[in-house]
């Protein structure tokens, strides 16, 4: 403390020494020294109180993040509920069409089948039903008929 008031008497006031420097301690009447512990004493609960207040508005402040993080949680985990549904769906319903594919493609090779057997049959009986043989299969049915009429009765 000397040295700082040395160097500003230098600096302002050059010529004066400075020898020593004596600080004494003041008698505060008690008063006055009440007064101001009271001020001190409602200062420090107006700050006690001011710093409940932030932590009351942070703990409020932390609990509704928390809850918007929540909400958003449960959205994201339904939306993907959702996405999962429609894609099952939407697989269920290929399959259903394939098996309509495959199955429209086994009746269709079954009456395409069926209509080639039939036009087979119907040129092989074509070619089989000549009036020759025709008039062979008369006799041969008359020869195996051991009855025969002839006459009007």
């Amino acid at each position: 403390m000397k040295d700082a008031l040395q160097g500003d008497c230098t600096r302002y006031a050059p010529g004066i020494e400075i020898m020593s420097v004596r600080v004494t301690k003041p008698t505060i009447p008690e008063s006055i020294r009440r007064n101001f512990e009271q001020m001190e004493e409602e200062r420090t609960k107006a700050l006690i109180a001011i710093e409940k207040q932030r932590v009351v508005e942070k703990e409020a402040e932390t609990s509704k993040k928390m809850a918007i993080s929540e909400a958003e949680k449960i959205a994201n985990v339904s939306k993907i509920l959702m996405e999962q549904k429609l894609m099952e769906k939407d697989s269920a319903r290929k399959q259903q069409e394939i098996e309509n594919q495959i199955y429209m493609a086994r009746e269709k090779s079954l009456a395409d089948a069926y209509f080639y057997r039939v036009l087979k049959e119907a040129e092989a009986n074509k070619l089989k039903l000549t009036p020759q043989f025709l008039e062979l299969k008369f006799v041969e049915a008359i020869a195996d008929n051991t009855k025969i009429f002839f006459g009007e009765k």
